[in-house]
């Protein structure tokens, strides 16, 4: 704010000044105050959109990515110059990191809920976006998680939805993947106590288990480890076929990197976290061979696949990675909710949310069951082949299927 210059002006001009430079602060700061947000939930010209991930940390590159593919959704939002309840309105963005902690995320849940965003794009991890979303749920504000944990939607509540497949589904297919398509006969599962870890870990373990494989060893470490000599010496004792991993590419990479050094010919499979271009720069020549999954189609088969990649690229400099894709139809789904119900109140929106019928970029048929899951849930298995993933096959999700042919 320029004080120098409220000598000048008007009363009246002052105080437009005054309340411009506020939303300035706030968008640089969104912790200073609550008056654009105050406006959203009452349908004014602001909509706040709050948006929760890790932004910073070894997690930062997800948060970003899927940062990334919210903004360009709400860009194209405004762009259409929409209007709710007969007056023009913006939505605007408010993104925050959570380090992907769990305390720091119910702290920003409830500061979402006293600034009174309309509606939330997050949390990323499964481990943050459960215990923020009781707080969502009791302030009644609508919430679209990237979290994979069937924990996630549950717990009951009417406001939690998912941008892509839960665990159940992810670690399912991967289970009996590993069993029939590979012939994996002895399994070692390790996982690094996260929700989102254990939890793909243990679904895959059914599942491989149902499928008639035997898990002759279960193993974890953390979030945070890169040094697993010690779990990697005694799994290469079992002559495991296949080793599951469940957590993030920050791991998952220094531990197929250290398979290799100790001569474990079982090749690491592990879930969409380490299906990641971060992963093939971290492992190197060492990633050849990995298996992971990823929900939806490939990128290059999604019904909106290739114009969102063209758009995302000029917009971003950057290639599509893996989550921006999910995060933008999120978003839109949230903002058609909003323009249906002609309405940014939470209340009156949710029930529009709830069922919805979104036309995306992953699939044209963006739709929740009574839960909050997505009911068309394809999951694509990729194998990495001279540096980089490419498709095995995809399994599932009739109608992705479906709006694939139907694209090409």
């Amino acid at each position: 704010m320029q004080v120098s210059k409220l000598s000048t002006l008007t009363l009246a001009v002052a105080a437009a000044v005054a309340l411009s430079a506020c939303g300035k602060k706030e968008e640089a700061a969104p912790a200073a105050g609550a008056s654009a947000p105050a406006q959203a939930s009452a349908g004014g010209d602001v909509i706040k959109i709050g948006f929760a991930a890790p932004l910073t940390g070894p997690q930062s590159h997800y948060g970003e990515e899927y940062k990334n593919g919210v903004t360009l959704a709400i860009e194209d939002a405004n762009a259409a110059k929409p209007t709710i309840a007969g007056k023009p309105v913006t939505f605007e963005l408010n993104a925050q990191d959570d380090q992907a902690d769990p305390k720091t995320a119910t702290q920003l849940a409830q500061k979402f809920v006293d600034e009174k965003v309309a509606g939330i794009i997050g949390h990323f991890n499964s481990g943050t976006a459960i215990p923020a979303s009781k707080i969502y749920s009791d302030a009644g504000i609508p919430m679209i998680a990237m979290a994979t944990s069937p924990v996630f939607t549950a717990q009951g509540f009417k406001n939690t939805f998912r941008s892509m497949t839960s665990d159940t589904q992810q670690g399912s297919v991967m289970g009996k993947f590993a069993v029939e398509k590979l012939h994996a006969k002895k399994i070692v599962i390790v996982d690094d106590r996260t929700a989102y870890g254990q939890g793909l870990a243990d679904e895959f373990e059914k599942a491989a288990r149902a499928s008639g494989g035997d898990v002759v060893k279960r193993e974890f470490t953390n979030d945070k480890a890169t040094d697993f000599t010690a779990i990697l010496t005694s799994i290469k004792g079992a002559n495991p076929d296949v080793v599951f991993y469940g957590g993030a590419d920050a791991q998952s990479a220094p531990m197929v990197k250290q398979m290799k050094r100790l001569g474990l010919k079982a090749p690491l499979i592990s879930g969409e976290m380490t299906k990641t271009p971060t992963f093939l720069q971290l492992a190197g020549k060492e990633a050849d061979g990995t298996i992971a999954s990823l929900a939806g189609l490939p990128l290059e088969q999604m019904p909106g696949g290739k114009d969102y990649e063209t758009r995302y690229k000029a917009r971003f400099k950057a290639d599509v990675a893996t989550y921006s894709p999910y995060g933008y139809d999120a978003t839109r789904a949230l903002i058609q909710a909003m323009e249906q119900a002609n309405s940014a109140d939470p209340k009156a929106y949710l029930p529009v949310l709830a069922k919805i019928t979104h036309q995306g970029v992953t699939s044209s048929n963006w739709t929740y069951d009574d839960k909050g899951d997505l009911k068309d849930g394809g999951i694509t298995v990729y194998k990495v082949q001279n540096g980089q993933w490419t498709v095995m096959e995809t399994v599932g999700g009739g109608a992705a299927a479906k709006d694939a042919s139907a694209a090409k």
